[in-house]
């Protein structure tokens, strides 16, 4: 639960740090932080 909560609060500021991102710039942004995700629940055995 605690990565869902460190993706999601990763996803916001995105949004909010960068809302003039093209859709293209969304759709890369948000594989590259699931693949983040991914690569934390493997490292902490999730």
């Amino acid at each position: 639960m605690n990565i869902f909560i460190i993706w999601l609060i990763m996803v916001i500021a995105w949004n909010f740090g960068y809302p003039e991102a093209s859709p293209l710039e969304d759709v890369i942004v948000a594989v590259l932080l699931s693949v983040f995700n991914l690569v934390l629940k493997r490292y902490f055995k999730i």
